[in-house]
């Protein structure tokens, strides 16, 4: 009955711990983290973001940014983002060292419409607010429920909701100064199967459970596990513009701890035998866990080249190396589970170009590199998660001075991920290779009042 506590509590570590999947089956960006919160930075693959400021997206990339951005003004984006993640099994086993039995689970990915809202006016010359809410981490995936590695996920989906009034100084011509709170709320679902024929054969013997078809791989049932939580944290950012032509930008996002708290709930096959039915291991209990979302550091560029032509850059680093373990807590008096992580902080990189074809139209383009956190060693079917490589295109039409669309699309070409992911003590390794790629369309409206 211990194998199954760790067993399940291996399985909230990988929806709690990793998500490569809402934007990936996949994160859009390494780990689980999502870029998403403007749909010009799409265009240029999110280079310059903390530099830019070229629309309210900069309430998060960079609150200094909005004391270039004057009046009233409020913008709404939609990003599609379509992960995909197949998976090609290689010689996945039991525990038992049996050939593991289903097909190899289907595309993961699917889907995903990720919103965000944003809002700014002028307090005065030189103070402004604006108030932005996205969704900065991500994770949907789910597979066939009969797939090879269904004792170790199934259904997978974390979704945040991130709510961030800002404040932006004006300090001087060169120097802006900008500073926000966050209200964060994360909701979590996960689900797998649980080997009862296996479990019924090691717990109370194979003479027993065999003539009432409770053999390894036969009888299944499944858990699914929910978790919620509000987290608090902050951002602060700086610009410099040492001329009308070039700015710098800078701006830090501070991790959010969740204690989150929720609930396991339990499928049983029918006939599953007493001792089993009403163990505790197999019975709805209260589930808690303690994670945090990392802090992060943007350097950003913007330069005007020439009337037409401007150029961005952009570096990122993200303080994934607290993923060091997830432990759970259960409420039903089990031990503690501890499940290593062992993800190792990332850099990212982007360039890009914009293109002032006229006074009604801008386009963009851009390339960006994305480290993954995810270690090889430590890979899982919730975080099929490598190295991504953007490319990126966009356009913005303003068909007057006071409103305009911005359109972007990304393509994110996924490294190849392989896995051999061992699940003590009843759910084998499942080994074999992941092919992944992201596609992301995003549409915004922009409006000054």
């Amino acid at each position: 009955m211990t194998c199954l506590r760790i067993s399940l509590a291996a399985s909230v570590s990988s929806v709690l711990g990793a998500i490569s999947l809402l934007a990936t089956g996949a994160a859009d960006a390494g780990g689980f983290s999502i870029n998403e919160m403007s749909a010009s930075s799409v265009g240029n693959a999110h280079a310059g973001g903390a530099a830019a400021a070229e629309d309210l997206g900069t309430t998060y990339y960079n609150p200094a940014g909005l004391t270039r951005l004057h009046g009233r003004q409020f913008m709404v984006s939609g990003f599609g983002i379509r992960p995909s993640a197949e998976f090609s099994n290689r010689g996945s086993v039991s525990a038992a060292g049996t050939p593991l039995a289903g097909g190899n689970g289907g595309d993961a990915g699917s889907w995903a419409l990720i919103p965000s809202l944003y809002y700014a006016m002028d307090i005065s010359p030189r103070l402004r607010f604006g108030i932005g809410v996205q969704a900065p981490f991500g994770l949907k995936t789910e597979y066939e429920a009969g797939w090879v590695g269904r004792y170790q996920a199934l259904k997978s989906e974390l979704s945040t909701v991130n709510i961030n009034p800002v404040l932006a100084w004006q300090v001087n011509d060169s120097v802006s100064l900008g500073a926000g709170v966050s209200a964060q709320y994360v909701n979590v679902e996960l689900s797998r199967a649980i080997d009862f024929g296996s479990v019924c054969a090691g717990s109370i013997g194979l003479a027993t459970c065999a003539p009432i078809g409770f053999l390894p791989q036969a009888k299944d049932g499944a858990v699914t596990v929910k978790g919620n939580d509000w987290g608090y944290g902050f951002n602060l950012g700086a610009m410099y513009a040492p001329n009308e032509f070039v700015r710098f930008g800078a701006a830090y996002r501070s991790k959010i701890s969740h204690n989150l708290s929720g609930d396991a709930r339990f499928t049983q096959p029918t006939g599953l035998p007493a001792p089993l039915a009403v163990s505790p291991t197999f019975t709805n209990t209260g589930v808690r866990a303690d994670v945090t979302l990392p802090d992060s550091l943007s350097l950003s560029t913007y330069a005007d080249l020439t009337t037409k032509w401007a150029a961005m850059a952009d570096l990122t680093w993200m303080h994934w190396s607290r993923f060091k373990e997830l432990r759970i807590r259960f409420d039903n008096g089990a031990p503690d589970s501890v499940t290593p992580e062992q993800w190792r902080n990332t850099w990212r990189a982007a360039v890009g170009l914009s293109y002032r074809y006229n006074d009604a139209w801008k386009l963009r383009g851009g390339l960006a590199y994305d480290q993954s956190p995810v270690v090889n060693a430590f890979r899982t079917p919730r975080i099929p998660d490598a190295n991504r490589r953007w490319v990126a295109l966009g356009a913005q039409f303003s068909p007057s001075r006071f409103s305009s669309w911005d359109f972007g699309y990304a393509h994110l070409f996924v490294s190849d991920a392989p896995i051999s992911k061992a699940e003590p003590p009843i759910g084998g390794t499942l080994t074999g290779d992941y092919n992944n790629d992201v596609n992301i369309l995003s549409v915004q409206y922009n409006r000054k009042f």
